[in-house]
This record gives structure tokens, sequence and C-alpha cells, in this order.
């Protein structure tokens, strides 16, 4: 199963702590999105922030790149170790089903 837990606590995190105290609406609207479902998502841990949308997010949230690539790269990691430590068949099916996930 794929891990967004890192980059959903930072986005949260930044988002409420942020001056503006931007809500997930206010936010999804700066990056270019209709409504506040996917900053939603993002914080709920179900999906990451697409790469053409780090740049902004790192500006507008006030995001040190190098704290939004740690949160990423902890993800992969965890992501990883889940993957290896399924079972055989069900890393397998997990393998299949990742070739159909776009992120």
């Amino acid at each position: 199963m794929r891990s967004f837990k890192n980059i959903a606590t930072l986005v949260r995190t930044k988002r409420i702590g942020h001056p503006k105290n931007y809500s997930q609406s206010d936010l999804s609207l700066l990056l270019g999105y209709k409504n506040g479902q996917f900053i939603s998502n993002v914080e709920r841990g179900l999906c990451n922030v697409p790469l053409k949308m780090m740049k902004k997010i790192s500006e507008v949230l006030d995001i040190n790149p190098d704290e939004l690539k740690a949160a990423i790269l902890k993800d992969h990691e965890e992501t990883l170790t889940n993957y290896f430590n399924k079972s055989p068949g069900a890393a397998k099916k997990a393998s299949s089903m990742d070739n159909e996930t776009v992120v």
C-alpha cells in the first residue's frame, strides 16, 4: 500500500499554521483546483501532491523544498517497506495494481 502520511501531515501542519490560515478550499484555488477536495484528499493521505505542484505548494505554504523532499522520500521509503513486507502473492497483486496507478 502506498504511503502519503508524511506529505499529508506536512501540508496540513503548514496550511493551518500559516499566517494566512488558508482553508482547504483557499489552498486548492491557489493551486488551480476548483474546490477543496484535492487538499482534503492530500491531508487524509489518500494521494500525493503532483510533481508539477510541488514548487507552487512550497511557495504558497512557505515550505522549505528540503523539508518537502524529506517528507516525500520518507513516504516512498514507507511504501517500499510496505511492499516488501507483504506476502509473495500480495506483493504480486500489488505490483500489477501499482502499474495501473497514475500519481
